[in-house]
Order: structure tokens, then C-alpha cells, then sequence
């Protein structure tokens, strides 16, 4: 006879999360980090009761926005490779769609997130309810159905034994390498109160470790001969080298093959920087040193990466004709994009699969040797780059200087959209593996306060520096309050170009005027004179205004010492960026228009398209 215990929905999904486990390193931890919780009238009787139940096993926090939430817990799989998540769980109406751009930052970084948004009831007696969006033509719409495209899973739990199938299919998804990304489950008010006789057995804790999965024999056999045909390979290194732990493979793998390797944003510190034949950030926001191999290359080794456009440099970089891909990756979705040779496997296993059947096989020294005089020269023009200054308002480059000296690599370095990303994809010098993180799949403004947040949740041993500029700041800034209250300090450095500066100089060079990205260029009666380090000292951290390199150096010391969240403030300037490095991106400009501006920058457009590989 099966034994069974009486509980409503919410008090058993709660409890099957809290008995979800896995191991790192030897160590049993719980799956589940802890449930990010906004509550309102439509999770707040259910879920709400069920959590405090819970308290003590799966630990809730409370957040100041939705979207904000959703992007710490994002944040804190991330820091974690994958092998730990959070839930997050609101209302229904506002609350749920609050959830949809963190969760197409999941879907896009293929980042684990359980997402656990109210619904309207199941019985539809009270129809309308507040906050309901009604279909006038389905009846089983409601506001939880835009998560459908930007979940890896979607479930609407409209009875209460549902979640008997719902929640183990959740967690295959969740910790599955090849489906990994967000899921939704849609918990129907009146469902979540509602009582069922689960089986105990259901409640059994249950241990989730990665697959690794090996490759195929004649895929390993087709890549293997492309590489040992190869005068000048070259690896690519995505997230997915990452997340499967792949770092001390591919060292060796690239010091025994003498194959140099370059890093997407997902990938970057996937090897330290000042790895031998690492060189650096490939592609649109690349070193000259790993763009001028790209070009060269006549095979290349993509380990764990989607292969977009800011790598490829819309597929312009790679310029050699007879050039063979080679997709390793778990994913054959992305194995096989661009004509690539699909090597399906996990990222360690596949490196040492390969590695093996090589048989000591080694690139052309010559091509080793150009490679380190590559990394050589680069290395001196991003010292140049980076050099302080007493310039009244530095460059972004400048600024990351000042930080790279003042707080060293062995920090975990944060970040996510605007102007700073792909400065620091070929500026930053990355320490271990993980001291970079990086969101650039989705670029989500608004990540990365939120984002420090749930990785500082990860990885508390660490010091966590989030760099963020000013437009993303007042996009979402109120989770430095919620660091405050947790104790979890950060630190915070804010570049303040009065604008979207990025976009500014983007607009520029396709012709366009300034025009609605800096304050200045905007419409207003009055420009407002926004006072960064009140506002951030207002939510409770200690802020500070550096009016120099030097005094930001100095503040940033003294940043370290401090045990609250800290925000340093620095003016810097909109219009520069750095000229050396990076590659063509397609941008598409107008075919007509009234300004020579344009025409001349649609005519160098035109001339650009002509270096993409159609079809490759």
C-alpha cells in the first residue's frame, strides 16, 4: 500500500524543492540556493504559507523588483556553472510579466532559473480576478503564456497532483547540459490551496549530477583529421567550457597541441589571461591578437559557444577559404551551425577524447610562434590604453585600468550591457576560471547590480566588483538596499557618461546625428543634475565620488576594506572608445537618406557586406 501524506500544492512543491540535491566536489549541497519571493494576492496564501513552512530547508528572500530578483538567481547559477539555481516566485499580472526579460536572459545564456509565477484560478469562478489578462477569443489565456517562447519548459498547474509529473521534468531540464535554460511553472491561485495525497515516496531526496556526455566515434574521428590537416588551428572558448569545468583540459590540451585560444564573452577567463597562448577576446569586441588568427585560421575548434554574431564579427572575421569548423558542444543545435563539423560531447570529455586521438600531433610552430608575438603586441597597446591619466574625464578604458591595478584579477568581475562590455572583453586581464561574468547573450541593462547581488549569493569567499554605467543604473539600482539588508557586500563602480553613451557613438558612426542618447541630445526644459552618491547612499551603502583616476584608485582601496555595499562615482567621457582591436559587425543602414553622413556610411556598409561568408 502506498504511503501518503495530505498537503496542499504549494506545501508539496515546496517541499520537493527542498529535497533536491547535489554534489560538487564531494560535497552534498541542496540543488536549490533559496526562493526569491515578491508576494501578492496571488502567491502570497499558497506559496507564501508553503515557503514559511520551508524556511529553514529552502531559505526565501525578498527583493524590491521582479525582473531585478529573477536576475540574481540568474546570477547565482551562473557564479555557480550551472550546478546550483534559485526559484523566484510573484503574482499574477504585473508581477509574472515582470519575470519574461529575465527569463529571455535565461533562455538566451542557457542559465538555469525555475520560475514560479501566480495564475489566474483554474475554476474561473471569480473571472475577472485583479490583475487578470482576458482573452476575448481563448478562454485559457492569461498573461503566463508570453513566457512560453523564453522557457525551456512550460507547465500551467491547473490541478494539484499535476506537479507529480511537472516537477521531475522540471529539474531534467534544469540540470540537463543540453537543455539547460529557464522553466516556468504557472501556479493557478486556487491550485496552490488546494490538498492532495501525495505519495511520501515523491518527497525522497534525490541527488542531480551533470551528464558528461562522450562523443561519437566518427564524429571524434572527422574533427580529429580536420585538426591533423590544419597548418594554423584555432580554439574558441565558449560558456559551455565553463559550466562543463573544462579549464585545466584545455590548458592542456593547447600547451601540448601548441594551438592558440581565444575567448567569447560567455568564455572569457576560461583560461587566466596570462596564459601563454591565450589570446584574449575574439571578435567584434576582440584583440588585434586573436582577430588577426580568426582571420588566418583554416580550422577552428569552437568548444561551448552559440557562435553569434559579436564572435564572428557577423561572420566577417573569418576569412579563410577552405576553413573547417569543428562544434563541440552538448548542444547539437549549436554543434552543427555554419557548416561546422558537429563534435556532440561534453566540453571536458570531448577535450580529452581529442586530445587522445591526436597522438601527440602539434601545430606548425611557426604559427605557435606568431601567435605569441600577437599577444606580445597586444599586450602593449592595452597597456596604453589603459594607462592612467589626468585627463578631466577618462575613457571606460581608463577607468578599468584604474580597477584591474586597484583591485587585481582574483576578483569576480561583473558586468552586462552598454559601452563597458566590450571594453572589458578586450581590456580586462581575467584571473581563474569564473572571475569574469560577463552577460552578453541577452545584454540586459539593468543585470548587473541584481546580478552582483546573486553572485555575491554564490560565491560570498569573493570580492565582487560590478561595473556599471549610469544609464543602466537608473534603469535598476534598488537591490543595492536588498545587498544592504542581506549583508552581501559589493563593490559598485559607476561610469557617468550622462547618457546612453554606447549607443551614442554607434549612431554616430552609421551617419546618424546625436539624437535621444545623451541627456544633452535629448528633449528637455531642463537637464537633470542626478547626484549618483546621495542616491546610492540613500539605499544604505557607502558611496563616493572620485574626481580622478588617481582618487578612484584611492577610493576603490579603500572600497575593499569597507564590509558594506560601496559606490564609487566617476564622470567619464561619452565619445571615446577604444580604437585599437575589435572587428566589423553588421549594423544595417539606412539605403536612403537626407544625410551625406549616412549615404557615405551606407557606402562603406555595402563595401563591409561583401567580406561575410554567406552561408558558411
Amino acid at each position: 500500500m502506498t504511503c501518503t501524506i495530505r498537503l496542499t500544492m504549494a506545501q508539496a512543491l515546496t517541499r520537493y524543492m527542498a529535497a533536491q540535491m547535489t554534489e560538487i566536489d564531494g560535497e552534498r549541497l541542496p540543488l536549490l540556493g533559496g526562493v526569491w519571493a515578491i508576494f501578492g494576492h496571488g502567491n502570497v496564501a499558497g506559496i507564501g504559507e508553503a515557503l514559511w513552512q520551508e524556511r529553514e530547508r529552502l531559505p526565501t528572500f525578498r527583493a524590491h523588483n521582479e525582473q531585478a530578483m529573477a536576475h540574481a538567481a540568474i546570477a547565482y547559477a551562473k557564479a555557480n556553472m550551472r550546478r546550483r539555481f534559485m526559484a523566484a516566485t510573484t503574482s499574477i499580472g504585473p508581477g509574472a510579466t515582470n519575470l519574461v526579460t529575465a527569463a529571455a536572459l535565461a533562455h538566451v545564456n542557457r542559465l538555469p532559473v525555475l520560475l514560479l509565477p501566480g495564475d489566474v484560478f483554474a475554476s474561473r469562478i471569480p473571472d475577472p480576478v485583479l490583475q487578470q489578462v482576458e482573452g476575448f477569443s481563448d478562454g485559457t489565456v492569461s498573461a503566463n503564456d508570453c513566457f512560453r517562447p523564453v522557457s525551456r519548459y512550460f507547465d500551467r498547474i491547473t490541478r494539484p497532483e499535476q506537479i507529480i509529473a511537472a516537477l521531475p521534468r522540471a529539474m531534467q531540464v534544469l540540470t540537463d547540459p543540453a537543455e539547460c535554460g529557464p522553466v516556468t511553472l504557472a501556479l493557478c491561485q486556487d491550485v496552490q490551496a488546494q490538498a492532495y495525497d501525495y505519495p511520501e515516496s515523491f518527497f525522497a531526496e534525490r541527488l542531480w549530477t551533470p551528464r558528461r556526455p562522450r562523443s561519437d566515434r566518427a564524429e571524434l574521428n572527422a574533427a580529429a583529421q580536420a585538426l591533423k590537416a590544419s597548418k594554423k588551428p584555432l580554439i574558441i572558448a565558449g560558456g559551455g567550457a565553463l559550466y562543463s569545468g573544462a579549464s585545466a583540459d584545455l590548458a592542456r590540451f593547447c600547451a601540448a597541441t601548441g594551438t592558440p585560444v581565444c575567448e567569447t564573452q560567455g568564455g572569457k577567463s576560461s583560461l587566466p589571461d596570462d596564459e601563454a597562448l591565450n589570446m584574449g577576446a575574439v571578435g567584434v569586441t576582440g584583440t588585434a591578437a586573436a582577430n588577426r588568427l580568426a582571420a588566418e585560421a583554416d580550422c577552428i575548434l569552437a568548444i561551448g559557444t552559440r557562435l553569434q554574431d559579436f564572435t564572428t564579427g557577423s561572420w566577417a572575421l573569418f576569412g579563410a577559404q577552405d576553413k573547417t569548423i569543428i562544434g563541440l558542444n552538448t548542444q547539437p543545435f549549436d554543434a552543427g551551425k555554419h557548416r561546422a563539423l558537429p563534435l556532440v560531447a561534453d566540453a571536458r570529455e570531448g577535450l580529452a577524447e581529442l586530445a587522445e586521438a591526436l597522438g601527440g600531433w602539434t601545430a606548425p610552430e611557426s604559427w605557435t610562434d606568431h601567435a605569441r608575438t600577437g599577444k606580445a603586441d597586444w599586450r602593449k597597446a592595452a597597456d596604453e590604453t589603459t594607462a592612467a591619466t589626468n585627463a578631466a574625464l577618462p575613457s571606460d578604458a581608463q577607468v578599468i585600468g584604474a580597477v584591474q591595478r586597484a583591485m587585481g584579477s582574483d576578483i569576480v568581475l561583473l558586468h552586462a550591457a552598454g559601452g563597458l562590455p566590450g571594453e572589458l572583453h578586450k581590456l580586462w586581464r581575467a584571473g581563474p576560471p569564473g572571475s569574469y561574468h560577463a552577460e552578453y547573450g541577452f545584454s540586459c541593462m539593468g543585470y548587473e547590480i541584481a546580478g552582483g547581488l546573486g553572485a555575491k549569493m554564490a560565491r560570498p569567499d569573493r570580492e565582487i566588483v560590478v561595473m556599471v554605467g549610469d544609464g543602466s543604473y537608473l534603469m535598476m539600482n534598488s537591490e543595492i538596499a536588498t545587498s544592504v539588508m542581506l549583508g552581501l557586500k559589493l563593490t559598485i563602480v559607476l561610469l557617468d557618461n550622462r547618457g546612453f553613451g554606447c549607443i551614442n557613438r554607434l549612431q554616430n558612426a552609421t551617419g546618424g546625428e546625436s539624437f535621444n542618447n545623451l541627456l544633452k541630445d535629448a528633449r528637455h526644459e531642463t537637464l537633470p543634475q542626478i547626484d549618483f552618491v546621495q542616491h546610492a547612499a540613500s539605499l544604505g551603502a557607502i558611496a563616493m565620488k572620485a574626481a580622478s583616476i588617481a582618487e578612484l584608485e584611492a577610493a576603490l582601496a579603500q572600497a575593499k576594506a569597507n564590509t558594506r555595499t560601496t559606490v564609487v562615482v566617476i564622470d567619464t567621457d561619452p565619445l571615446v572608445s577604444t580604437s585599437v582591436g575589435g572587428a566589423w559587425w553588421d549594423v544595417a543602414v539606412p539605403e536612403v537618406s537626407e544625410r551625406a553622413e549616412v549615404r557615405a556610411a551606407r557606402a562603406d556598409y555595402d563595401e563591409r557586406r561583401k567580406g561575410q561568408r554567406v552561408g558558411e
